[in-house]
């Protein structure tokens, strides 16, 4: 991108009269360490150069990257509540909702090239410890109201460890096991005086340049009206009894609604099925009135109609020869018939096709 095109689009986003005006009100001003600045009620220690240098680097960074505040600013109302409410029922500091900003900008499918996913980017391993479900048919990391508990007691743990929240927060970061070494090498229980990995020295700093930015989009040049803001998660939650592996599909159409609004409401839900068992899903307000009497009926009427849609192989059928004899997409086939590519067929095995003229309607 041109320096001019940089310009232009920082003008767009501040609405400014003119791009000179724009980068004026990115300025020295706006990156300095505010006095008496704290995160989760620790002081943070402006009297030493390099922290006053490592805030200003993030600070500008972030301010200068306002098409991405603007985001967090439109969907902090949907998502900081939520967290806020959980932080004080756990009687922990309402600054680390703040992570959630960090670690994914509260997007529930953000993942890393190490296996963290989700809103608080939690790795399996660490999220299995502390009670969500990860596998291939359920990922609660990828869900606020599930993961957040557990995000918070990991934290918890990680202060009780460390007795301080910014050991914590950069244990979080790099690994408890990880920094637990380096504080017994450098011989300092201090973060801002430990050397670290280059992305865990900048952790706390970008926590704080969240926290300034979030706390006052004002001062830093962001104004949102309040119809600006993305609604608040609306929903009411249903039970399914599901006797085998069902499509989400009918739970959408007993709730009168899409399968991408379930899918959305219920970002945990991997995939297109629904495993067997009893599960809570949430369906949109009034999605709820009579929804068991019209799943148990779409559920029947669906196992009546796939019996009735059976092919059985055939001696030299593959996958793709089958789809297009039906003309149905391939993948079509994998989703009906939940199996996977690399899987041999064999004579006599069944499967279900719809053909295209007598796909199930939305």
């Amino acid at each position: 991108m041109t320096l001019y095109s940089r310009i232009l689009l920082v003008w767009l986003c501040v609405g400014a009269s003119s791009p000179a005006l724009a980068l004026e009100r990115i300025n020295a001003t706006m990156a300095r360490l505010p006095e008496g600045t704290t995160l989760c009620g620790e002081a943070v220690p402006a009297n030493l150069e390099d922290v006053r240098e490592r805030f200003e680097k993030e600070m500008l960074l972030t301010i200068w990257d306002r098409p991405q505040v603007l985001l967090w600013l439109k969907r902090a109302p949907r998502f900081l509540p939520i967290i806020s409410q959980e932080l004080k029922k756990a009687n922990l500091p309402d600054d680390l909702k703040y992570l959630v900003i960090v670690e994914s900008a509260m997007m529930p499918h953000a993942g890393s090239s190490r296996g963290a996913v989700g809103f608080w980017q939690l790795v399996p391993e660490t999220a299995r410890k502390y009670g969500l479900t990860v596998n291939e048919f359920i990922d609660q990391r990828r869900d606020i109201f599930l993961s957040t508990p557990a995000a918070l007691a990991y934290l918890k743990d990680l202060h009780d460890r460390f007795s301080s929240w910014t050991l914590a927060l950069a244990g979080y970061n790099l690994g408890e096991g990880a920094l637990d070494a380096e504080i017994l090498e450098q011989k300092t229980q201090d973060y801002y005086r430990l050397y670290l990995p280059l992305e865990t020295q900048r952790f706390i700093f970008r926590m704080l340049a969240v926290k300034l930015v979030v706390g006052n989009p004002k001062y830093y040049g962001f104004e949102l009206a309040a119809e600006d803001a993305y609604a608040p998660l609306r929903f009411e939650t249903v039970e399914v009894d599901c006797f085998q592996e069902t499509p989400l599909r009918l739970l959408a159409q007993a709730a009168d609604t899409s399968f991408k609004t379930i899918k959305d409401l219920n970002p945990h839900l991997r995939g297109h099925y629904l495993q067997a068992g009893r599960h809570a899903v949430r369906v949109p307000p009034g999605g709820g009135d009579h929804f068991s009497e019209r799943f148990q009926k779409l559920l029947s009427d669906h196992v009546e109609e796939r019996e009735q849609r059976i092919y059985v192989v055939q001696e030299g059928d593959n996958l793709s020869a089958i789809a297009d004899r039906f003309k149905v997409p391939l993948a079509a086939l994998l989703i009906w018939n939940r199996i996977d590519l690399k899987k041999n067929l064999q004579p006599g095995d069944h499967l279900v096709i719809y053909p295209r003229s007598e796909l199930p309607e939305e």
